[in-house]
């Protein structure tokens, strides 16, 4: 992985629906990110849920996406 690129991790289930619980949404109305994104980790599938990680301004920022097609 290059220093540049963001950390990205696939979560686990219990994570998924701890996430979607806290923001009362369901997994389709998640940002989407394509299957065939090269910043994914090994072992994704789709409909698995990511979290990208990157420093903004010092300080360290969560996104969401669910991959897909």
């Amino acid at each position: 992985m290059h220093e540049l690129q963001p950390k990205t991790m696939k979560l686990k289930a219990d994570e998924v629906e701890k996430l979607l619980k806290s923001l009362n949404i369901s997994p389709i109305q998640l940002p989407k990110i394509s299957i065939t994104d090269t910043g994914l980790p090994d072992g994704c599938e789709i409909s698995d849920v990511v979290k990208i990680e990157r420093i903004v301004d010092g300080k360290n920022v969560s996104y969401y996406r669910v991959v897909t097609i």
